[in-house]
């Protein structure tokens, strides 16, 4: 590792918060840490290492003063922020272990993780504020934790003025905070003791706990961050991911802060008050890097060039996308009119489970080429196979394939909390000897990797991952439900959307108000962001003999490729397909109706 980007205690024992905090704090405590733009447009709020490491000691010893202790979980169920980030690095001061759900998620899905994980206290704020809308967290919270025993004490900040009802167990996060001391000790943690613990959908319904451990992830996350990015001294760094998904804990926090970066906080949306937020954005804080994900570009894109143009975005060094694969439009866009066709677009790949970036044009030589859409070169120490149906490596140029890893690098997950076993089938069984990605990908003629998409159940809606199981368990909720099948279909702006096939039990004339209910069941038992587009009413689904549905059909019949159906004779009955295929018409009909 470079000189400077992790300091070492004895033994190999290290304090991530430290090497965030502390040894910039000593050089340059009056640097710029975190830039927070605030929903509200034009209120941005700079937070310097000096303050970042007081807010972080003073909530970490709130934390012990409540009992926390090293090994404890502790869930945060916040919108982004300096507390936000200071509640990570606060657990990590004292050897808890943090596992971050995104706000947007529902009481269901953060009483599942609470459960899964065992955590002792929650860290919230009274509300949440984007998009100009106020958002009930704490109210979230209350209704969680009622199935969570394990939860002690509900830590409560204030991200507006309203007042929130506070119970036995909540304390009021910044009056603690105040009292207490602005020194806090950091503890002494292994190398491979566990940082986080962050939840992947899988392509099962229950999510997976990634389990994130100390100096590999940390030391992997600043490297690709620096690498990457060509981040120099004195950049400004802005990613607009959410601190709830892996981006966020490895691009907006983690790498940043080790480089002593300044890294923006963006907790509003795109196009808020109007499209132009981003930029104007890139404008006012001077932003050298800028990373966000297609779905948004996709979104702007629509709006068209006026909203880019009226801003200056000359301070832009390098642009990179997240999430998903990127379009060639939309790479096309983003790098002339808003890169001004001068600006280096990394397209990057990487999981939850790689900790960082694996696969993106940059680094490279100087001025090597950068072909549109195309995640391109492996990161250092990453090894790429591409691998067939029989489980052989593919050699050679112009060929596609699983894509697997052939060899250990410090950023992988290194277990699913609670089930080893369940990480070891998921990532290790399928190419004994690799590490699976779960996508699969094409090498161009020049050796460049394309990640052509998800070789599972999983579908990547605006960016997010979703496994369709965990679509389907939240519909099988409804009593006049029995069955339903969830596939992913392109979606213009959300790279992929989710197009429900049901069952009913009984013709009835209630479908309209049916579909109304699904929707409701699914954004209370996972988020908003999960709710199927469309649903359809069949009389059956298209199953195997052995009772597998065959969900390749599915995707067939809306993407409109029923000419080419394959191999339809492990059906149990292949009439279905046309049964299938008339009522998708109707439903089409319909709709254009």
């Amino acid at each position: 590792a470079p000189a400077g980007s992790a300091r070492w205690f004895l033994g190999g024992r290290l304090n991530v918060s430290v090497n965030c905090l502390d040894q910039h704090v000593e050089k340059s405590p009056n640097r710029v840490a975190l830039i927070w733009e605030r929903d509200e447009p034009g209120t941005a709020v700079h937070v310097t290492y000096r303050e970042l490491l007081d807010l972080t000691c003073r909530l970490a010893n709130t934390l012990k003063k409540y009992g926390i202790q090293k090994g404890d979980r502790v869930a945060i169920y916040m919108s982004v922020s300096p507390l936000s980030v200071a509640a990570m690095l606060a657990c990590a001061r004292i050897g808890a272990v943090h596992t971050v759900v995104f706000a947007g998620f529902s009481a269901e899905s953060l009483a599942g993780r609470i459960v899964d994980s065992g955590c002792k206290a929650v860290i919230t704020y009274n509300q949440g504020v984007r998009g100009g809308r106020t958002t009930e967290l704490k109210a979230t919270v209350d209704e969680a934790v009622k199935n969570c025993p394990s939860i002690k004490h509900v830590f409560v900040a204030q991200r507006t003025d309203n007042k929130v009802q506070m119970g036995d167990r909540d304390i009021p996060l910044e009056e603690e905070m105040a009292k207490a001391d602005s020194v806090c000790t950091p503890e002494s943690m292994d190398s491979e003791d566990v940082l986080f613990m962050l939840y992947t959908s899988g392509s099962t319904g229950k999510p997976k706990g990634i389990v994130h451990t100390q100096a590999g992830y940390l030391l992997y996350a600043a490297l690709t961050h620096k690498y990457v990015f060509d981040y120099q001294q004195g950049d400004v760094f802005g990613c607009v991911a959410d601190i709830g998904w892996i981006t966020g804990h490895s691009y907006v926090v983690y790498g940043p802060l080790c480089n002593g970066a300044t890294s923006v906080l963006f907790e509003s949306t795109p196009v808020y008050p109007d499209p132009g937020r981003y930029w104007e954005v890139v404008q006012r804080l001077k932003i050298n890097q800028f990373y966000g994900a297609p779905t948004a570009i996709r979104l702007l894109l629509n709006y068209g060039e006026e909203w880019v143009k009226k801003y200056d975005r000359s301070s832009l060094k390098v642009l990179g996308s997240v999430g998903e694969p990127i379009n060639k439009e939309a790479w096309q866009w983003f790098y002339q009119v808003v890169g001004e066709g001068r600006c280096a677009l990394v397209d990057t790949w990487w999981q939850t489970e790689t900790g960082g970036i694996c696969i993106a044009p940059r680094p490279s030589e100087e001025k090597a080429e950068i072909v549109p859409a195309m995640a391109m070169r492996p990161f250092f120490g990453i090894v790429p196979v591409l691998m067939d149906e029989n489980g052989e490596v593919i050699e050679g140029n112009d060929v596609s394939g699983a894509l697997c890893i052939a060899q250990p690098w410090p950023g992988m997950a290194r277990t699913i909390h609670g089930d080893h076993q369940r990480f070891i089938d998921a990532y290790f069984r399928p190419y004994p000897g690799y590490y699976f990605t779960g996508d699969g990908a094409y090498r161009s003629q020049e050796g460049y990797y394309q990640i052509t998409g998800r070789m599972d159940d999983i579908i990547n809606i605006s960016g997010h991952r979703l496994g369709t199981a965990e679509i389907e368990d939240a519909m099988a909720d409804h009593p006049e439900v029995p069955e339903t099948a969830v596939v992913g279909y392109p979606h213009k702006i959300k790279g992929e959307g989710a197009f429900a096939f049901i069952v009913l039990k009984k013709q009835t004339a209630r479908v309209d108000h049916i579909k109304e209910e699904l929707k409701t069941l699914v954004a209370s038992k996972i988020a908003k962001y999960a709710v199927p587009d469309h649903i359809l009413v069949v009389k059956r689904l298209p199953k195997t003999r052995s009772g597998k549905i065959m969900r390749r059909l599915l995707r067939k019949v809306i993407t409109e490729q029923s000419g080419n159906m394959g191999d339809v004779t492990t059906l149990d009955d292949p009439s279905v397909v046309k049964e299938i295929l008339d009522a998708y018409q109707k439903y089409k009909e319909k709709s254009s109706s």
